[in-house]
């Protein structure tokens, strides 16, 4: 199954992650399950510049309830990714995010890209809670 990214939402972040030797599997390229940790960089990236990572002591925080990966072209060692992150559809609890991923060698060339629903709940009863006003205007 194949996700769409929507066309409606806003770019809030955007990195370049260098490709290590150690991504590569026995097939000469980027391990798929590397992809999810350009997309999880971006995103711890984007959340610390941003203000909106909870320390380790606070009453509530971030879960990832889904996240998903579309693959279109392989990526090799050496080369470095571009990742650009996204955000929308801020909701009562959740909010989602979006990626991209292309070589910075080949701009505007979309080698994969993904997603995840980030779930903001009491870290203690592990529920979730109303997005604060603060993090629902980082995507509008």
């Amino acid at each position: 199954m194949r996700f769409v990214l929507p066309e409606a939402k806003k770019l809030v972040h955007d990195m370049v992650v260098p490709i290590r030797w150690g991504d590569m599997d026995a097939m000469n390229h980027v391990n798929n399950t590397n992809y999810f940790r350009y997309l999880e960089t971006a995103r711890i990236d984007w959340m610390t510049r941003a203000g909106c990572v909870p320390d380790a002591h606070a009453p509530e925080g971030w879960v990832i309830a889904n996240a998903f990966c579309n693959f279109y072209r392989q990526l090799e060692y050496p080369g470095d990714v571009r990742v650009k992150m996204y955000l929308s559809d801020p909701g009562r609890t959740t909010i989602e995010t979006w990626g991209t991923m292309e070589r910075t060698d080949r701009p505007g060339e979309i080698c994969a890209e993904g997603g995840a629903t980030m779930i903001w709940i009491d870290l203690a009863q592990q529920k979730a809670r109303t997005l604060p006003d603060h993090l629902r205007a980082l995507a509008a």
